[in-house]
């Protein structure tokens, strides 16, 4: 797919040039990825047992903690899925995975990396919406952007979204949100991970990571595209999926978040988490719910669940 085809969308060249060139490290646990195949882990944990509250929510019965399939049978998309870490971790917990990518060669590293495993399903893109249910979990790649997906299928394809990490590099933030958020079904989820806009999420992210460790390519970071929690739940509380058949920013439906308690919405609403590094240990960790430092572990590095309401 030609650079021009992504011109409308709220991608950043710049950005994917500068992924692009990262891409064949995208599995080597110890290069300039190997902070993502650390936090890797924390992100299926929240997603996994946000999932399966959920359906104890649902169903008003006890869904299992330790279910190996938390995710069997659901259509999830991953949009910005880089190397696939994320993608191939849905996909082993029973997803109908798509992991989309603006980076020809991301995709490519991505899907190479599947293919190699016998555990994983791994079919050809370029993806086909389809109501049909699978009988076992599958993994494709495309390489397309987040807006030309909800152009050609239209909204309502998935029951679970997630991006990770790609927030924070992409143009017109407030598009890319109603995006991905379209692309939800009724009454299904959305996961996002991003950095807030703090002075301590500048000295650990760009200061020390570009210019002092040297952890990641200096650049990779640009502090102004950084969105607040408070930012995010915002934008949700005043959002409302358009009338079927209309492509938009907003309708005239029930918006995602009703009302905000305190700062914090209904749990089964929305959440956010803070997740940090722990030098220690060489491992990220989830910030505990309603601890009495859950604020301040979203200061830097977190996650977002919200769920579209049921129309």
């Amino acid at each position: 797919m030609s650079t021009s085809s992504f011109r409308s969308s709220t991608v950043n060249p710049d950005e994917i040039a500068l992924f692009s060139k990262l891409s064949s490290q995208w599995w080597d646990e110890q290069g300039e990825c190997k902070m993502l195949h650390r936090m890797n882990p924390v992100r299926v944990q929240f997603i996994r047992e946000k999932m399966l509250e959920m359906q104890r929510e649902d169903t008003d019965t006890d869904a299992q903690l330790d279910h190996p399939k938390a995710l069997a049978g659901l259509k999830i998309l991953d949009v910005g899925c880089g190397g696939g870490l994320l993608c191939e971790s849905l996909t082993r917990l029973g997803g109908l995975t798509l992991g989309i990518d603006a980076s020809a060669s991301n995709v490519a590293i991505a899907s190479l990396h599947a293919a190699a495993d016998p555990g994983l399903r791994l079919i050809p893109g370029p993806f086909v919406p389809t109501t049909t249910p699978a009988r076992t979990s599958n993994l494709t790649y495309e390489h397309t952007s987040a807006e030309e997906l909800l152009a050609r299928g239209g909204p309502a394809q998935f029951d679970v979204v997630c991006s990770m990490e790609v927030l924070e590099h992409v143009d017109n933030p407030r598009t890319f949100l109603s995006t991905c958020a379209q692309l939800v079904k009724p009454g299904g989820h959305l996961f996002l991970s991003t950095i807030s806009r703090t002075p301590l999420a500048y000295a650990l992210t760009i200061l020390a990571a570009e210019h002092v460790l040297r952890l990641v390519t200096p650049g990779t970071h640009t502090y102004a595209k950084y969105v607040r929690p408070d930012e995010l739940l915002g934008f949700f509380q005043g959002f409302c999926c358009p009338s079927p058949g209309v492509l938009g920013d907003g309708g005239a439906g029930r918006p995602w978040i009703s009302r905000l308690y305190n700062g914090a919405p209904a749990r089964t609403e929305a959440e956010t988490r803070g997740i940090v590094y722990v030098p220690w240990t060489g491992a990220w960790a989830l910030v505990p719910r309603g601890s009495p430092g859950a604020r301040w572990g979203e200061g830097c590095n977190y996650l977002l669940w919200v769920r579209r309401p049921l129309e």
